[in-house]
């Protein structure tokens, strides 16, 4: 019985602060994406598998800082991070400080695989990258127009931008699985800050900050205040609320995001599935796009609370 959910970004998103057309476009990309991990579940693949196909479509999809999406930094380029973890074994790969490399989530999954590393960063991360023949695109394939002006609207006022200038909107994407051989994964991949600066790393790429999975508990995968999230170990913490206070996966999300992150400050929000298949995804700011799936049922998409 396999269980599979996405997110795309947790924040302030308001329906009204939303057109129609552009509604529409968002959950599309939602759909295409569930739909790529549902069918490598389908197909008897892994967690594993499917976790890395759900967020490189979020990945290949401009609405979502993640990719060819990513947000602009202080000095104008792109600078991206992702992390994935198995449940199976507790293996991790994570990549930080990247650059141009299409699909940062493969990446972290090589450095799992093929590396004596768990964490590579920067140009030694984009070497390795190389080694490997994963696919490299140009500067113009991650601009865009609606990132390119958020980026100069935000350096009006000198400060960091969670995503764009009509409310916080936290753009990591990630997606978490439960597979037929009851394996967790867990997968995360973001753009960062919008003018971002001092080579800042958020929680995406640190395992047990925004992504966790095993397969005695459950797989997380979060998005929101980085800071606050590595402050509170927030994904790991959903984790050992199960395992050792034998807590339910709806009830840990909510003592973790509705209690433990606002108390700290931070806003966002996390999905999990858990070891039998359960899903929660729990959010503290006013919208999250998410989605879920279970075997024999089909998708069910969100945007709103």
């Amino acid at each position: 019985m396999y269980s599979i959910a996405i997110h795309g970004g947790a924040g302030t998103i308001r329906k009204n602060n939303i057109n129609p057309e552009e509604e529409g476009l968002y959950y599309e990309g939602l759909r295409i994406a569930i739909e790529a991990g549902v069918q490598v579940l389908r197909s008897g693949k892994n967690a594993l598998d499917a976790v890395e196909a759900a967020v490189m479509a979020l990945e290949d999809n401009p609405l979502f800082n993640a990719g060819c999406g990513s947000v602009f930094n202080s000095d104008g380029i792109h600078e991206m991070e992702a992390s994935l973890m198995w449940g199976k074994n507790l293996n991790a790969g994570a990549v930080c400080a990247l650059r141009n490399v299409k699909n940062p989530v493969q990446l972290a999954r090589l450095v799992m695989e093929k590396s004596n590393h768990l964490f590579l960063n920067g140009k030694g991360a984009e070497d390795f990258a190389r080694e490997n023949d994963l696919v490299f695109e140009e500067d113009s394939y991650f601009f865009t127009t609606k990132r390119y002006d958020q980026l100069l609207e935000t350096k009006k006022t000198g400060h960091i931008q969670l995503d764009h200038a009509a409310g916080k909107y936290f753009g990591t994407v990630g997606a978490v699985a439960l597979d037929s051989a009851g394996n967790l994964a867990a997968a995360t991949s973001t753009g960062g800050l919008t003018n971002k600066s001092y080579g800042r790393i958020g929680d995406t790429p640190l395992i047990g900050a925004g992504t966790y999975a095993n397969n005695n508990t459950c797989a997380v995968s979060c998005t929101g205040d980085g800071e606050f999230f590595i402050r509170g170990v927030a994904a790991y913490d959903i984790s050992c609320l199960l395992e050792y206070r034998n807590m339910s996966l709806q009830d840990a999300c909510n003592l973790v995001l509705l209690d433990k992150m606002k108390k700290l400050g931070g806003e966002g929000g996390a999905i999990a599935v858990d070891k039998t298949g359960n899903v929660a995804m729990v959010f503290n700011s006013e919208g999250m796009y998410r989605g879920f799936c279970r075997e024999g049922a089909e998708p069910v998409l969100a945007i709103f609370k």
